[in-house]
């Protein structure tokens, strides 16, 4: 984990347009698949790159990335143009790509061209859909990239060098009421600083000394779980211990229990976090509750020990805390099996499913063993965990997963190596994708699954929603229910600016043959749901609707 303290500016490159690369449907088999067990199917052998970042975007496209001092990667930039960056730690002229852009219709890809390191960096989706990605290594760490989410265009990206105060390396970005995103820690940073600065905003950072005093030896405060709760304030876990922080007076608010069990959550220990969904009344003064849950992770010096061969088993417990009680305190539950480098993502139905990583070890290099295949599906509502089929490909360090609207996950990664490595090693450097269908995508379930045929695009604070759709089973209105997602930005483990809020549905009438008409509240405020683009599905006896994508913004 040594890290070259030079900072040298690369040249910025003009934009390139790209042709479209593709490669064809795999029609291999299905794995076994059941109504409780879910499938799996894979959709490209190799994409060329590991997926080191995942962001799904407005325009129904998938941003993929890793790092640009792997070597070659074996997907090609189109004849003529290559990377020039005599910073680079591997190759100083490269004509492979490290980056690209995914049609989750198409199921194609076309390479992008980031001039900068983007190794163990972060991202955020911005009010219009853009993404906002941040930091990195070498000469990557003060950068800050833009990516549009233009729908018929050949956008790529625009880095802007030195922006960032500080290096930013393994450090976590989330999106703010106000429209801005907060960028926290990194490797030996104790501060925070805001993308874009305001007019009040110095060039310095602003100092947070609970990431200093959550630094242990082999760091564990790396990637903090953050999460925007309700009243505005932020939920920052590092290492063992969480706060709440008002950013705005740079206070902190409360300081929690330490979570139960002492073992550490963050990177290198890499547990997972999610805010659970959140229910919300439309008066305006009611209180929102928000509750945090954290699986996962290594056991405290798990990443020494490895050193030794010592391959200790992860962590087994997931920790739920109630952060609105007035008194909280942490809830313990045991998941089926250990789990590091889980990736936890919210689901439609307001679940979480638990995907990847490894049942010993740490995060890092050759430091984790025993994949754990089969993904984990947990209820918030009833506490179970429900294990289901396994994939065929071992999914490790520096592997990521996101939800697509259609319901499906996306997976990708895994490159435990230094450079691409892919023969002789037991779990080689992995470029494939695949699809997991949980199990409401099951055919058993068709006849049950709403399709949404009409709704406002544009959502304003507290205003209604009016939604149309169409299913060939009803059963009754008490079984429909809506959710909004605001997809992540996944890497290490934890899925930043992940947040569902369910809405509080008023009725459901009849308007046609197998045609229906729901109306809903939408956010009351900004900290509820930040503007920006989510995913709206109906829910249908438990079943979910596709995604449709709208906007939330303005209102009172």
């Amino acid at each position: 984990m040594d890290m070259n303290d030079h900072i040298t500016s690369s040249l910025f490159l003009s934009l390139l347009l790209f042709t479209i690369v593709s490669l064809p449907l795999m029609t291999s088999q299905t794995p076994s698949s059941s109504i409780n067990g879910g499938a799996w199917r894979l959709l490209q052998s190799s994409i060329g790159i590991s997926a080191m970042h995942m962001q799904l975007l407005r325009n129904n496209k998938v941003v993929i990335f890793d790092r640009t001092d792997f070597g070659r990667s074996n997907l090609s930039l189109p004849s003529g143009h290559c990377r020039y960056d005599t910073s680079d730690m591997a190759l100083k002229v490269d004509c492979t790509a490290h980056s690209l852009l995914y049609d989750i219709n198409s199921n194609t890809f076309r390479p992008l061209t980031v001039q900068t390191d983007t190794w163990c960096s972060s991202g955020a989706a911005l009010p219009n859909g853009n993404l906002l990605q941040t930091g990195g290594f070498n000469d990557g760490d003060r950068v800050i990239r833009l990516l549009d989410s233009c729908d018929d265009c050949d956008s790529d990206w625009l880095e802007s060098p030195n922006y960032l105060s500080v290096r930013r390396w393994y450090a976590t970005d989330q999106s703010l009421p106000d429209g801005r995103v907060i960028i926290i820690g990194g490797r030996r940073q104790f501060n925070y600083e805001f993308y874009p600065r305001s007019s009040r905003d110095s060039r310095d950072a602003h100092r947070l000394k609970f990431l200093r005093q959550t630094r242990d030896e082999d760091e564990n405060n790396l990637y903090p779980f953050v999460h925007l709760l309700p009243n505005g304030h932020l939920f920052i876990f590092a290492n063992t211990r969480s706060i709440s922080f008002d950013y705005v007076r740079n206070l902190v608010v409360k300081e929690f229990p330490p979570i139960t069990g002492g073992d550490p959550r963050n990177y290198p220990s890499s547990g997972s976090s999610v805010l659970l969904p959140l229910h919300f009344s439309f008066e305006p003064r009611s209180p929102v509750e928000a509750e945090v849950l954290i699986c996962g992770g290594a056991r405290r010096g798990a990443f020494r020990r490895v050193e030794n061969d010592n391959f200790e088993p992860a962590c087994n417990t997931c920790g739920r805390l109630r952060v609105t009680d007035p008194d909280p305190k942490w809830v313990m539950e045991v998941m089926p099996m250990a789990r590091v480098m889980g990736d936890m993502l919210l689901l439609p139905t307001g679940d979480v499913l638990i995907i990847n990583g490894a049942g010993s070890g740490t995060a890092g290099w050759e430091r984790a063993s025993e994949p754990v295949t089969e993904p984990v599906i947990y209820s918030p509502t009833n506490k179970r965990f429900s294990v289901m089929n396994p994939s065929t490909i071992p999914r490790l360090y520096h592997s990521s997963a996101v939800l697509l609207p259609d319901g499906r996950i996306l997976v990708g990664g895994s490159n435990p190596h230094v450079y691409y490595n892919f023969t002789g090693l037991k779990f080689p450097t992995e470029l494939s994708l695949e699809a997991f269908s949980p199990p409401y995508l099951a055919e058993q379930n068709m006849g049950l699954r709403p399709s949404v045929t009409a709704v406002n695009h544009v959502l304003g604070y507290g205003q209604h929603l009016t939604v149309d759709f169409t299913v060939q089973e009803y059963h009754n209105a008490s079984g429909v229910s809506v959710t909004m997602l605001a997809p992540s930005f996944t890497t290490h483990s934890f899925g930043m600016n992940q947040r569902m809020v369910v809405l509080r549905v008023t009725e459901v009438v009849h308007v046609a043959k197998r045609t229906y008409r729901l109306m809903a509240f939408g956010p009351a405020t900004a900290e509820i749901a930040p503007s920006g683009y989510y995913l709206l599905f109906v829910l249908h006896a438990g079943i979910p609707s596709s995604g449709v994508w709208m906007k939330v913004q303005g209102g009172p």
